[in-house]
């Protein structure tokens, strides 16, 4: 039994020893991999300072040749946006104006209505009147041009002989009289 202890022993120092061996080595390699990244990081570091204003300076190219070719797309597609927006308002305006000029109307024969029920004649009636009223006075005119002046020497004579006058049958129908109406109507068209 001595000697299984001593090989035992053997083994676990030779094990003892093969492992930290195969530490060292792994430390080893993990250490080179770790020197390699930091390497590869401060390369790259560098290469991108050097290159990095050139790269910079075609990126700015690059942009300015993208940006000139969007605005003259966009140029193109303004006006027809514009033409788009232009049409859309001038519909805009058209259908307000329709709507404005119904509101109007509406209101104009509200108005008129009120103004019938409370009696105010309207513009077509005053003008009827006015005709009437020019037309009644041509016809006087016409008629008794001369007649009037008679009548005042005929209120200037004697009782007796005005009372004569009044004797004596009326040949003349008396002349119509415009209603009380139109006569206010007409006063105020003069004023």
């Amino acid at each position: 039994m001595a000697k299984f202890k001593k090989t035992a022993s053997k083994k676990s120092t030779a094990k003892a020893a093969g492992s930290q061996a195969e530490a060292e080595r792994l430390s080893k390699s993990l250490s080179e991999s770790a020197q390699q990244i930091w390497l590869a990081g401060v390369g790259a570091f560098s290469r991108a300072q050097a290159e990095g204003t050139k790269l910079f300076e075609g990126l700015v190219k690059e942009g300015m040749g993208l940006e000139q070719t969007m605005r003259k797309f966009a140029g193109g597609r303004a006006e027809v946006v514009r033409d788009a927006v232009e049409n859309r308002v001038g519909q805009a305006r058209e259908r307000a104006t329709d709507t404005w000029d119904k509101l109007e109307k509406v209101f104009e024969d509200r108005v008129q209505r009120a103004l019938v029920k409370l009696g105010v004649p309207s513009r077509e009636d005053l003008a009827d009147l006015s005709d009437r009223v020019e037309a009644l006075t041509a016809e006087l005119r016409r008629q008794g041009g001369a007649k009037p002046a008679a009548a005042r020497k005929t209120a200037t004579k004697k009782p007796v002989k005005a009372a004569k006058a009044a004797k004596a049958p009326a040949t003349r129908k008396p002349a119509k009289r415009a209603p009380r109406k139109a006569k206010v109507v007409a006063e105020s068209q003069d004023a």
